[in-house]
């Protein structure tokens, strides 16, 4: 078994020629891995490789001490820097081997989820050495949220609900986008180091661009692990924990890890973006997913409180101001 590449071409706007197909190929990657490359996704290159850019000023060239005053844990909403080993995404490993920034979407203060003090909603922190970063990351999300919306869509399509299905819940997404570096992996390290430990992710879509060096590996629905190596011009898209929730556990969100072992020693960085609907919109089994008579197999909550709880776990975070979990 192996990762699927899904081609986007004439299924990137709604009712295109192609979406029945690609919807049939999603669902086909989302009963197995729930992992897929996709291709001819719409963004530009150049697009990509700013960011890639931006992630190499923010984490290279901006002094560490300026990254640590801008720490994630100054933030309400929980941007900024993540200090080297700060996660531990596998709690029966050691705590992870990389340093991130984190930025999200620039709700305006006025919004009420930002009155209400919601996480993932609010300002971003920002080093003083790279001025464009606020207008480049914002370019970005907002692509990406183009393709997260038409992803989601087309998941509806494969569940068989109508195409808009989703839209609704997309009012004011939960936005978050994240610059990681990967040190080499330590030539000491035990079984129980990664760069990222094993772990699923906790919304509905997430975007991955990687760079060249790979490291990425996925567990198959047989227990394998299997690199998620680059492909050019590819992106890779998994299904986070939400996406189970919605299905009655019909489609999957599959644990991965990171070692950054094939770099030759050069750092690795990767671009994920992480796509969570509407803070209050509710995640249960959606109609087709659970049987005449049976029970769903998860409570139903919102998409903030899932969020919040599993924020909690790896952070060891306290309730903010305003949030209802």
């Amino acid at each position: 078994m192996s990762i699927p590449v899904l081609d986007l071409a004439d299924a990137l706007q709604p009712g295109a020629p192609r979406s029945a197909e690609v919807a049939a190929q999603l669902r086909a990657a989302a009963m197995a891995s729930g992992f897929f490359y996709v291709r001819r996704h719409g963004l530009p290159a150049g697009l990509i490789e700013r960011q890639f850019g931006l992630a190499r000023r923010l984490l290279e060239d901006v002094p560490l001490s300026t990254r640590t005053a801008l720490a994630m844990h100054h933030s309400p909403t929980m941007r900024g820097y993540e200090l080297m080993g700060a996660q531990t995404l596998d709690l029966a490993a050691r705590p992870d081997v990389k340093e991130s920034f984190y930025c999200g979407s620039a709700y305006p203060d006025d919004h009420p989820y930002v009155r209400a003090g919601y996480q993932t909603y609010g300002g971003n922190q920002w080093p003083p050495q790279v001025p464009e970063a606020p207008a480049v990351c914002e370019a970005y999300i907002q692509a990406l949220l183009g393709l997260s919306r038409r992803l989601m869509q087309l998941l509806a399509l494969s569940l068989a609900l109508p195409e808009d299905f989703f839209d609704a819940t997309s009012a004011s997404p939960m936005l978050t986008l994240r610059m990681i570096r990967y040190p080499a992996h330590p030539e000491d390290a035990d079984a129980d180091t990664y760069g990222a430990g094993a772990h699923t992710d906790w919304g509905a879509i997430t975007i991955l661009a990687q760079d060249g060096h790979g490291g990425l590996e996925v567990r198959m629905p047989d227990g394998r692990w299997v690199a998620a190596v680059p492909i050019a011009d590819c992106l890779v898209v998994n299904l986070g924990d939400m996406i189970p929730r919605w299905t009655n556990d019909l489609y999957h969100s599959n644990p991965h890890r990171v070692r950054n072992v094939h770099s030759n020693g050069r750092p690795r960085y990767s671009i994920p973006f992480f796509y969570e609907p509407d803070y209050l919109a509710r995640i249960e089994a959606v109609p087709g997913t659970v049987a005449p008579g049976e029970a769903p197999r998860h409570e139903p909550c919102t998409a903030g409180e899932h969020l919040r709880q599993m924020y909690a776990r790896t952070y060891t975070l306290k309730p903010s101001a305003g949030d209802p979990s």
